[in-house]
């Protein structure tokens, strides 16, 4: 955040000048896409240094969740990137990130030769656990939102996710799915 607060919301003073060169639609989409790149930035910024004190930056903590959550405790890397819908490059420099602090370990599927796994350590179940109760203390940064607003938000971007991602509204994994 800059060292003093603006007197006006800038991304409305934006949306302003947008609307005055570029008509109403076009001002419309640029305001709702800054805003939602601007909350992004701030819930990273609260929510990476609720957890520096751990170790952990949200992206790890996302990967170690995935893994705590996982039915084994280990997840071969690349449903790791696809759950976490990141590149094969940033799953690796996540789990190597977390295997230097001793929270996950790799090793060869029993099955797949070619296939690594990344699998939690205790270490990494109880850093998972702390990192999860300051979370909750926090309600992850999203204050000042009260419940129907974080509903409603989720609800919003599920849809435009959705259909983006291509995965059908509303459903989730089966249990087998681990």
């Amino acid at each position: 955040m800059s060292e003093a607060p603006l007197p006006f919301d800038p991304i409305a003073e934006a949306e302003r000048h947008w609307r005055e060169r570029w008509g109403e639609e076009p001002a419309r989409a640029m305001s709702a896409i800054t805003s939602v790149m601007r909350a992004e930035q701030i819930l990273s910024a609260r929510l990476n240094a609720a957890l520096e004190p751990l170790g952990l930056s949200f992206p790890r903590y996302e990967a170690l969740m995935l893994l705590y959550l996982s039915r084994r405790g280990a997840l071969p890397m690349g449903k790791i990137g696809a759950r976490l819908q990141v590149h094969r490059t940033s799953v690796t420099n996540l789990i190597d990130g977390l295997e230097r602090d001793g929270l996950v370990t790799r090793s060869q599927h029993e099955s797949d030769r070619r296939t690594v796994l990344a699998a939690i350590t205790p270490s990494g179940r109880e850093r998972a656990e702390q990192a999860t109760e300051l979370l909750h203390r926090s309600l992850f940064g999203t204050e000042p939102m009260d419940a129907g607003t974080m509903e409603a938000l989720t609800a919003l971007l599920g849809s435009f996710r959705a259909g983006a991602d291509g995965f059908p509204l509303g459903a989730t994994a089966t249990p087998a799915a681990g």
